[in-house]
């Protein structure tokens, strides 16, 4: 008979509210003003990842008025440079002129798009080009040399 009085008891307590309004940071977001609250509920979940799994340091939310939008900015790890972060929802368009703001800020820049399911996809934006890095591993460019021998072996 208790098993039966366990279960009503489960059934009849309330759905628990919904943590991620209540929590204060989002709220700072909310006082912020952005009139775009997908991009809010974006820069939340960016925040979330930032700072509780990738243990960013001093993760901060400011507000862009020349887009709107809510920025993070935050270090990778303790002593490391600032870098800004411009969580957007992924079906949201973005211009040259707005990366130029973000950029213009002076701290690096990374571009977080997020997926309607949660899916996070970073992108790191640069002021111009940047050359990759070479590739690691035990590679060797034997092929273009080779051929070039057998050029002027002829």
């Amino acid at each position: 008979m208790s098993e039966a009085s366990d279960r009503e008891d489960v059934l009849e307590k309330p759905p628990p509210p919904n943590w991620i309004l209540q929590h204060p940071t989002y709220q700072i977001m909310k006082e912020l003003e952005v009139e775009d609250s997908e991009q809010v509920h974006a820069a939340f979940l960016v925040y979330m990842d930032l700072s509780e799994v990738r243990q960013w340091k001093e993760v901060s939310c400011v507000k862009s008025p020349e887009l709107q939008v809510v920025l993070l900015e935050g270090r990778e790890k303790e002593g490391a440079p600032v870098q800004t972060v411009l969580p957007l929802p992924v079906h949201r368009s973005l211009s040259h002129k707005s990366i130029r703001h973000v950029l213009d800020r002076g701290f690096p820049m990374l571009l977080c798009a997020v997926a309607p399911d949660s899916t996070l996809v970073y992108q790191r934006m640069t002021d111009g080009l940047v050359t990759p890095d070479p590739p690691v591993g035990p590679f060797q460019d034997v092929g273009r040399r080779q051929h070039r021998k057998r050029r002027q072996q002829r």
